[in-house]
């Protein structure tokens, strides 16, 4: 495996690349009121070792490759932001059981690979609406993160602290210890995940899940009667991705691979481009088009086929698959129609993007009371939207993107658990955006699993 070391030398126009960003329009940043202090944070951070390497870089790059052809798919999922508080040993194995169990029934749906990927390990920044936020007669900083300020609505809190970024570098480095751990000491037996997937059968209704639920256990059941070798099963892959958003730490963890020269964002193996952050002349487009990292991009009902060329253009010239995603966040009224141009007008261009739904972030409400949430069943149409247009256009679905948790918590509508409005009350938790629970992210992969079955 490659590594990504801090002083080995490129040259002066890669480095000076790098920077580039420095000079150009930037957005979402936070508003630091001590820039020697950051400064100071970002030196320690180009120090410190890398959270991910090179070569689990690439690898992911070749899988996805293999889902842009068609050939595996993407199931990447986890907070909407992560929190330190919530960077726990619970709450960090319930998300990555969810994502496993979500996988399995995806895997046997598709017949292909299905790579597994958290909204984890570096989801600490947020982009925000608005820089400040009032209450009553008070205006004060937004909350952008943990790591940049805290939730609490007072002057000390919300002050943009640089000393959180060595915070979110540390709490990234040990949820990703666990994360291996689970992940390659057993936890993720293919055995152990379906059998937890019982416990979402015993939900009266779900009865409609029930045969495919048999199917798998058939399938294991006749796999181990064979003599299937299940110790080589007892291990997954699993990758971590964030909103590549707050440039005093992402350039930080920018390394130089000891092999090639070639810059790797070393804060994560993906990284994506939200909607608020993709301007063509911006820094943030401009940065991670000079890193090898796979790169995301999130697209919006307003795109149009020459914003994608553009894109296109800019992140992924050399036109390598798996160098680019496209996460279309359209909404369950919008999909239908404004994707398939852009399905339509790839068909043209020399370039195989890896095309993926969030069907979360197009379809949020606030409800009378106050709460911001989303109905489950706007998050399903936009999936069966999304699946539709690519059968149509004759391209490949080729993955999802979700906000979720492991935890029961009350923040979407409906699902089989029918959570209302007066429910939300009960265990609303995220500081940010919604998260669908562990019932409801386990039915959407039921769900998308029947999409799977008619492409």
């Amino acid at each position: 495996m490659s590594s990504v070391e801090p002083n080995i030398v490129a040259s002066k126009e890669v480095l000076d690349g790098l920077d580039y960003w420095r000079s150009l329009p930037i957005k979402q940043q936070p508003i630091w009121d001590d820039l020697a202090e950051v400064k100071l944070v970002s030196e320690t951070l180009s120090t410190l070792p890398p959270l991910v390497f090179a070569g689990e870089v690439d690898h992911l790059r070749t899988r996805l490759a293999a889902a842009a052809r068609g050939e595996a798919f993407l199931l990447q999922g986890g907070d909407c932001a992560e929190t330190f508080a919530g960077a726990n040993a619970d709450q960090i194995r319930n998300r990555v059981k969810t994502v496993l169990q979500m996988a399995v029934v995806l895997t046997y749906a598709a017949q292909m690979p299905v790579i597994k990927m958290g909204r984890m390990a570096g989801q600490f920044a947020k982009p925000r609406s608005s820089d400040t936020e009032t209450r009553g007669d008070v205006t004060l900083p937004a909350y952008r993160g943990d790591i940049v300020n805290g939730y609490d609505f007072t002057p000390e809190s919300r002050r943009a602290n640089p000393q959180r970024m060595l915070q979110g570098y540390h709490t990234s480095a040990s949820t990703l210890n666990l994360i291996r751990a689970f992940t390659q000491g057993g936890f993720a037996d293919l055995r152990e995940v379906h059998n937890w997937n019982k416990g979402f059968r015993s939900n009266p209704a779900n009865a409609r899940y029930e045969v495919l639920a048999s199917e798998i256990d058939r399938a294991i059941n006749f796999m181990a009667a064979c003599g299937a070798d299940f110790e080589a099963l007892r291990r997954t892959e699993f990758f971590v991705s964030h909103e590549a958003l707050l440039m005093d730490y992402e350039r930080p963890l920018t390394r130089i691979d000891s092999r090639t020269g070639t810059p790797y964002d070393t804060s994560s193996h993906f990284l994506w481009i939200g909607e608020r952050t993709r301007e063509l002349d911006g820094a943030h487009v401009d940065f991670l088009s000079r890193v090898r990292n796979p790169i995301g991009v999130k697209l919006g009902p307003s795109t149009t086929p020459e914003t994608m060329k553009q894109l296109i253009d800019k992140l992924d010239p050399e036109r390598e698959p798996g160098r680019l995603t496209f996460i279309t966040r359209m909404g369950a009224g919008k999909i239908r129609e404004n994707l398939p141009p852009l399905l339509e007008a790839i068909s043209s261009m020399d370039a195989l993007p890896l095309w993926i739904t969030d069907p979360m972030h197009g379809n949020g409400i606030t409800t009378p009371n106050g709460y911001k949430t989303r109905r489950f069943d706007d998050v399903v149409d936009e999936v069966k939207g999304f699946f539709e247009a690519h059968r149509e256009a004759g391209t490949f679905p080729g993955g999802i993107h979700v906000e979720l948790t492991g935890d029961d918590v009350t923040e979407c509508l409906g699902g089989s658990e029918m959570i209302d409005e007066e429910d939300l009350a009960t265990r609303y938790e995220s500081l940010c955006d919604p998260r669908l629970n562990h019932m409801q992210s386990l039915e959407l992969a039921f769900l998308v699993a029947e999409e799977l079955g008619r492409r």
